[in-house]
């Protein structure tokens, strides 16, 4: 929601999560952090999430909105809704900018297959010698090998959990 608000197509929000509740801490990295020596684990989905957007936009001609309507936000703010109702209100608006139906159903035609071919990348030695090279040209030599090692283990539990 609050991507679609400000029309960011690729944006990171983080937040804290206590018990049951969600509380954001950034919610505005204009240029999110995508390394693989700070998502680890996560930087496999982070690259597909990152290559379907792009593809679905490139290949459907998506504008890039720049162009902000507040007016449609603050008039559900505003209205006599529950916090559920205007919950759901917002999704509406979110899941309409971001065509997410649309998006969806793209996804699921053309690229369902990115999930298996990014395993067999990760798997592979080409992904192997990127993950040293970074590690290498992050990291001081004498922590290259806890490092290298470190980052393998999580992103073959990554591959692991896959499948």
């Amino acid at each position: 929601m609050v991507n679609s608000f400000f029309r960011w197509e690729f944006n990171s929000c983080e937040t804290l999560i206590k018990d049951d509740e969600v509380f954001p801490i950034d919610y505005a990295n204009a240029c999110p952090d995508v390394s693989l020596t700070s998502l680890h684990y996560y930087f496999p989905w982070a690259i597909t999430a990152l290559l379907r957007w792009s593809v679905f936009a490139t290949a459907t001609g998506r504008p890039m909105g720049v162009d902000l309507t507040p007016a449609p936000w603050f008039a559900i703010a505003d209205s006599d809704g529950t916090y559920a109702e205007k919950l759901a209100a917002y999704r509406r608006l979110a899941d309409d900018y971001f065509s997410a139906e649309q998006y969806a159903d793209f996804c699921d035609r053309h690229l369902g297959h990115v999930d298996e071919v990014l395993v067999g990348f990760v798997r592979s030695g080409q992904f192997d010698r990127l993950l040293v090279d970074t590690v290498r040209s992050t990291f001081p030599p004498h922590e290259h090998d806890h490092f290298v090692a470190h980052y393998r283990g999580l992103l073959a539990a990554w591959a692991d959990d896959q499948c």
